[in-house]
């Protein structure tokens, strides 16, 4: 499943839930680490990202 963030340039950013390996707060909001090792900044903080990839329900388990 996709989840739409907003990115630090302001322009919309979709993630695939089942590729995110790692999240992690930075200065400018959350940076969201997904399939093979690209990465996207967004200014939603860490808590809203978690929650919105989370109701997914396609987060990996490991």
């Amino acid at each position: 499943m996709f989840v739409k963030f907003t990115a630090t340039d302001r322009v919309p950013a979709i993630v695939n839930a089942t590729q995110v390996t790692f999240i992690t707060p930075v200065e400018d909001g959350t940076r969201i680490r997904f399939g093979e090792n690209r990465t996207v900044t967004v200014i939603e903080p860490m808590d809203e990202v978690w929650r919105r990839l989370d109701q997914t329900g396609q987060l990996p388990s490991n």
